[in-house]
C-alpha cells in the first residue's frame, strides 16, 4: 500500500509541476470622484421608470412592451437555459446511480466450448448446443471525488453566468423602455411639424390671395403671385415628408411593443409645453450598482476566472469510486436466489502523463478569455462615463439652445406681421416677406428639433445612469 501512494503522488507531483505558467491582468476599477463640480449621491437611476415617465400613453405603450417584446422574450427563455445548466453542473460532482435490468437469450455453436457443456460431452458428444438465458437486475452507481473542486468550480461558474444573463435581460429593458420613450417624443414632435405646417399653409393660402388682389390693383407683377404660389406648393408638400415619417415612427413602437401597425394613441400636449427636469445624475461610482451592464461585464469575469480554475483542474488525476449490487442467473426462476447475487465495487484515478497538448490549448484559451472579459469590463465602464458625461453635456446645451431659439422665433413671427402690414403699404419688397415667412417656419420647426433633442436627452441620460430596469 506504501508503494501504491508513493506512485500516487509521484504521478499528481509530475502532472502538476508541468501546468504552463501564464500571465493574467487585474481588472481596473478606478473611475473619477464625480462628474462635474457637483458631488450630490442623489441619483435619477433610483427612480422608478413609472415615475420618471408619467405620460400615461407612454407608460401603456412600455407595459405591452415588457409583456410582448419578441427580443425580451428570447432572453427570459436563454434566462431559463443557464438556469438549466446550473442544475447539470450540480448533478456532476453528485453520485450517478441507475437501476438496470437486462434479459436475453444466447445460442452459441454447436462446436464451440461454450455450445458444449461438460457433463454433455460425458453423455453423448454428439449432443447438440442448448439455449441458455441471461437474466441481470441491480443498482449500479458511480461518483467522481471532487478532490480539486473542478466539479464545484463549474457549477459555480454556471451559477454566475446565469446571474450575467439575467443582468442582461435587465440591461435589454432598459434600452427598450430608452428606445421606446426617445421614438415617443419624435412621434409628439412629428405632430406638432405637422400642426405647425398646416397652420402655415392657411397663413401663405392669405398671403397668396393679398397677392393677387395686390396684382389686380396693378402693385405688383405676376412674378409676385407665382412666388407666394410656389412657396405655399412647397410648404404642402412638407406635409408628405412629415407624415411618411410619422407612419414609420408608429411602426417603430410597434414593432418594439410587439405588435402589428396600429395607430399609436398620444397625449396631444404640444411639445414645447413637456417640462424637462434638472437631471441628478450621483456619483460615477454608482454606475457600479444601477448599470446592468456593468454588473453583467462583472459577472462574466468572474464566470471566466473560475473557467479558468476548472481548466487548471484537468491537468490532476480525476478520482472515481463505482460500485453496483443485484441478481445474475440463466434462467428467471433463480434469478433472486441468494446464490445469484453480486457485488462489485471499484476505484480508479486517472491522470495526464504524455500529450496534454489539447489540455494546455484549453488552460491557455481559458485565461485568454478572462483577460478578454476583464478589458470589456474596463471598456464597459469607460463607455458608461462618457456616456453619462456626453448626455449631461447634451442636457446644458440643449437647454441654452433652446432658449436662445425660442427668441428667434418670437422675433421671426413678429416679423411676419410687420412684413406684411409694409408689404401692404408699398414699404417692402415681396421678396422680404417670402424670406420672412420661410425664416419663421423653419424656426419654428427648429424649435421643436431642439426640443426634442432635449427630451431625448432626458431619456439617454436616465437609461446612462442605469433606470429603468428595476
Amino acid at each position: 500500500m506504501k508503494i501504491k501512494y508513493l506512485i500516487l503522488l509521484i504521478c499528481v507531483g509530475f502532472t502538476a509541476c508541468k501546468i504552463p505558467a501564464l500571465i493574467s491582468k487585474q481588472e481596473n476599477k478606478t473611475v473619477p470622484a464625480f462628474y462635474n463640480t457637483v458631488q450630490d449621491s442623489t441619483n435619477i437611476a433610483s427612480v422608478k421608470w413609472r415615475q420618471y415617465f408619467t405620460d400615461p400613453y407612454l407608460i401603456a405603450i412600455i407595459d405591452s412592451a415588457l409583456k410582448n417584446n419578441q427580443e425580451l422574450n428570447i432572453a427570459l427563455r436563454e434566462i431559463e437555459m443557464d438556469k438549466n445548466e446550473i442544475q447539470a453542473r450540480k448533478g456532476e460532482y453528485l453520485p450517478f446511480v441507475n437501476l438496470a435490468g437486462v434479459a436475453g437469450v444466447d445460442k452459441t455453436g454447436k462446436y464451440t466450448w461454450d455450445g458444449l457443456a461438460e457433463e454433455d460431452l460425458k453423455a453423448s458428444p454428439e449432443k447438440g448446443p442448448k439455449y441458455i438465458g441471461d437474466f441481470r437486475t441491480g443498482i449500479y452507481a458511480s461518483w467522481e471525488v471532487d478532490v480539486w473542486k473542478k466539479l464545484r468550480n463549474a457549477k459555480k461558474s454556471a451559477v454566475v453566468k446565469y446571474l450575467s444573463t439575467i443582468e442582461g435581460r435587465n440591461f435589454m429593458v432598459t434600452n427598450l423602455i430608452a428606445e421606446i420613450s426617445s421614438s415617443y417624443y419624435e412621434l409628439l414632435a412629428l405632430d406638432n411639424m405637422m400642426s405647425i405646417v398646416q397652420q402655415n399653409i392657411e397663413l401663405q393660402k392669405n398671403a397668396l390671395q393679398m397677392v393677387k388682389l395686390e396684382k389686380e390693383a396693378a402693385k405688383v407683377s405676376q412674378l409676385a403671385v407665382n412666388r407666394f404660389d410656389a412657396q405655399l406648393l412647397h410648404t404642402k408638400n412638407l406635409q408628405y415628408d412629415i407624415q411618411q415619417q410619422i407612419v414609420e415612427t408608429e411602426n417603430k413602437i410597434n414593432f418594439l411593443a410587439g405588435r402589428f401597425s396600429k395607430h399609436v394613441a398620444r397625449t396631444s400636449k404640444a411639445l414645447n409645453d413637456i417640462p424637462v427636469e434638472m437631471v441628478q445624475t450621483g456619483i460615477p461610482s454608482q454606475l457600479f450598482l444601477n448599470r446592468p451592464d456593468i454588473r453583467q461585464a462583472e459577472l462574466t469575469l468572474a464566470a471566466s476566472k473560475l473557467d479558468v480554475q476548472v481548466a487548471r483542474a484537468n491537468f490532476y488525476p480525476s478520482f472515481r469510486l463505482s460500485a453496483g449490487t443485484g441478481f445474475t442467473a440463466f434462467n428467471p426462476g433463480f434469478i433472486f436466489s441468494p446464490e445469484s447475487m453480486l457485488y462489485n465495487f471499484a476505484g480508479d484515478a486517472v491522470g495526464p502523463l504524455i500529450n496534454k497538448n489539447g489540455i494546455k490549448a484549453a488552460y491557455k484559451n481559458a485565461n485568454e478569455k478572462q483577460i478578454i472579459s476583464a478589458y470589456e469590463y474596463e471598456r464597459t465602464i469607460l463607455s458608461a462615463f462618457i456616456e453619462v458625461a456626453n448626455h449631461l453635456s447634451l442636457i446644458d446645451n440643449y437647454q441654452k439652445s433652446y432658449e436662445t431659439k425660442s427668441k428667434e422665433v418670437e422675433i421671426l413671427n413678429q416679423s411676419v406681421d410687420i412684413s406684411n402690414k409694409l408689404f401692404i403699404s408699398s414699404k417692402a419688397d415681396y421678396i422680404e416677406v417670402l424670406l420672412t415667412q420661410r425664416e419663421a417656419l423653419d424656426s419654428r420647426i427648429e424649435l421643436i428639433e431642439t426640443k426634442l433633442k432635449q427630451l431625448q436627452a432626458k431619456v439617454n441620460i436616465y437609461r446612462s445612469l442605469g433606470g429603468g430596469w428595476n
